[in-house]
């Protein structure tokens, strides 16, 4: 849509800015799932450097499985799926039993004076949390009757999951004191270890990682889809689209992997928490050209103007709270996808129908 409206060069940064965030955010969820892996063995994250070491040993442990083939990662990811549920019912269940023997206590959380800036940047960690919806439409190629599963699956997966993630994240933020939950490093595990016991919370945590090494999964394939997508469309060189006997681009998956790696490794040197706020900022910044180029073709197009509108007001408003360094980073990793654009020779572009 974005080629089509606003011409090859834009879709082609625009698609390649999404593509960084897609292996930004596999910085943070292999973090993120390492953070939980430490329950069972406390080396893997007794250190910034030892956390970000055993990161980047998961990326390449599941870039290894994608590399086996999609029907492999796809049969991967419906068992984490399955099992991700878990943890998060037993959060509700834990609410819901206070709630109706009446030992619910809500805690109040003081705050300063509240501000735009704040309210700005809050917003844009929050928008960390919507983005990848739009993901399964990346992979349609690999689904069954996509126009039918694409669309139930972006749309009602949004919704399910949106109602289950607010209820878990409330609950746990209003039941339990604000320093409680800002120290927590598996505020999940965390949460039902105070109201189940340290046995429960061990089999949450075990949960809890599984569930963002399928995450994990389901990003390194779209990490690979992305480019091959558009070297089959002829905005990127031909040779992009070369794949091993399962249809797999090894080379890409690689050269994602390689590029998400380095992102952990050169900000180690921050702590924990400023690691994971820097590579949020960075994953929203670069995913949200995508938004801002969907809606301004949709205001090229004549499409649900209005919405696109909004749209755009709310994007360019979620950039600003990303931040200079984050904005600056994802620019200048879009413009690295000139080279390639130049180099495409003389493939057709491919129009959307």
């Amino acid at each position: 849509m974005c080629a089509a409206a606003l011409g090859p060069l834009a879709g082609v940064l625009i698609g390649w800015s999404y593509w960084v965030g897609v292996w930004s955010a596999n910085a943070i969820i292999a973090v993120t799932a390492i953070r939980y892996l430490s329950v069972f063995g406390p080396v893997l994250g007794a250190t910034p450097a030892a956390s970000a070491l055993s990161a980047v040993s998961l990326i390449w442990l599941v870039t290894l499985l994608n590399v086996g083939g999609a029907r492999a990662a796809g049969r991967f990811q419906v068992i984490t799926t399955a099992l991700k549920v878990l943890p998060l019912l037993a959060v509700v269940a834990i609410l819901g039993g206070l709630m109706f023997s009446g030992r619910m206590a809500l805690h109040n959380h003081s705050q300063g004076a509240f501000t735009g800036g704040s309210l700005t940047s809050a917003a844009t960690l929050a928008f960390f949390a919507l983005v990848g919806f739009e993901g399964a439409s990346i992979v349609a190629e690999r689904v069954r009757d996509p126009a039918r599963n694409v669309v139930l699956a972006t749309l009602g997966g949004l919704l399910a999951t949106g109602l289950l993630y607010v209820i878990v994240c409330s609950g746990i933020v209003f039941a339990l004191p604000a320093d409680t939950v800002a120290t927590a490093t598996a505020p999940i595990a965390m949460f039902v270890a105070i109201f189940w016991g340290q046995g429960a919370s061990i089999a949450v945590a075990a949960f809890a990682a599984i569930a963002a090494i399928g995450c994990l999964n389901g990003w390194v394939l779209v990490q690979g889809e992305l480019p091959l997508g558009m070297a089959r469309a002829g905005v990127l060189p031909r040779w992009l689209d070369r794949t091993n006997r399962r249809d797999v681009p090894v080379a890409i998956l690689i050269a994602s992997s390689a590029l998400a790696s380095v992102l952990i490794l050169s900000t180690m040197s921050r702590s924990t928490e400023g690691l994971l706020t820097f590579m949020l900022q960075l994953t929203t910044a670069a995913t949200i050209w995508l938004y801002i180029g969907v809606c301004a073709a949709a205001l090229k197009l004549g499409i649900a103007r209005p919405a696109a509108v909004i749209g755009l007001l709310f994007s360019c408003w979620v950039m600003i709270g990303a931040g200079v360094e984050a904005v600056g980073w994802s620019l200048g990793l879009m413009l690295c996808a000139l080279p390639f654009y130049w180099l495409r020779g003389s493939a057709r572009v491919v129009q959307p129908a």
